[in-house]
């Protein structure tokens, strides 16, 4: 996701200084004029406003309060946006620690994919200050086609966790559909223009239910481990408020067999040859 959005951005005119735990994977975007730095503290201390977007919450903890990460670079007034998917409970524990050195954060997970990252058509789901989200919106939006407050520091990523309740448990459903059509001797790959403008139809059955009867898996759109993931934090977040997730956490057990398989990584459209009985 950190190169396409970072590409939109240096598109767009913008001075970009990045870091990457993983240096190679920063050449497309130093060839489009971005700066490449030694770490996130440097990023901190060349920038106002500093963007990251991580798998989890250890990896978010590790870059913002590590040895040399974001915050031992910051200082009073600078701004974090979080593009991660990370528990509420710990976006709203990071606010306060940065807080407490004088700057912001914002956590700000995304909807869209690559593609929408690409395509500058993410959808965000941010909170934090109205004051630091009004601050970052002019940047944001040239990576979006939606930025939207949803309340104080942990909302946003309680936001995604239904988003992504949404999203988990649809893409089984999808692939359960795409089976049928194959077993009854329908064209599978027909079914999601077939279905198209109708009830059944959204983006997941357009992107993913073409993959999955074409068995094209490849490149990954997501991966089946980040997936879980976030159902399991959602899982949490049931927990404490008695909520009951019956669907979510069937697809969560799906997930978890894909990940026994070797398949963590895998992109989810995988999903349609568990349920065909393929390794």
């Amino acid at each position: 996701m950190g190169r396409p959005m970072t590409l939109r951005l240096l598109a767009a005119g913008r001075e970009v200084s990045v870091w990457n735990r993983t240096r190679d994977k920063l050449a497309p975007v130093v060839e489009k004029g971005a700066k490449a730095l030694e770490s996130p503290a440097a990023v901190a201390r060349a920038a106002d406003i500093i963007m990251m977007c991580v798998t989890d919450q250890k990896a978010a903890e590790a870059v913002l309060f590590g040895s040399d990460g974001i915050e031992s670079g910051g200082a009073a007034g600078k701004l974090v946006v979080d593009f991660s998917s990370i528990a509420p409970d710990s976006a709203r524990a990071f606010a306060e620690r940065l807080a407490a050195q004088g700057m912001g954060l914002v956590d700000a997970p995304v909807s869209g994919g690559v593609p929408g990252a690409e395509k500058g058509t993410l959808a965000i789901m941010a909170s934090g200050r109205a004051e630091d989200i009004e601050r970052v919106r002019p940047i944001v939006m040239l990576m979006a086609q939606r930025f939207t407050r949803m309340g104080d520091s942990g909302a946003g990523q309680a936001t995604k966790l239904c988003n992504q309740v949404i999203v988990g448990s649809l893409l089984p459903v999808i692939a359960e559909a795409i089976r049928l059509a194959e077993a009854a001797g329908v064209d599978a790959k027909m079914l999601p223009e077939a279905l198209k403008g109708g009830f059944a139809d959204s983006l997941p059955l357009q992107v993913f239910g073409a993959r999955m009867a074409a068995r094209n898996f490849a490149p990954p759109l997501g991966a089946n481990a980040t997936m879980l993931k976030d159902l399991e934090n959602a899982a949490t977040v049931a927990r404490q408020f008695g909520v009951p997730l019956p669907m979510a956490r069937t697809a969560a057990e799906l997930y978890r067999l894909l990940e026994a398989q070797g398949k963590a990584e895998r992109d989810p459209a995988v999903l349609v040859d568990l349920l065909a009985g393929r390794d």
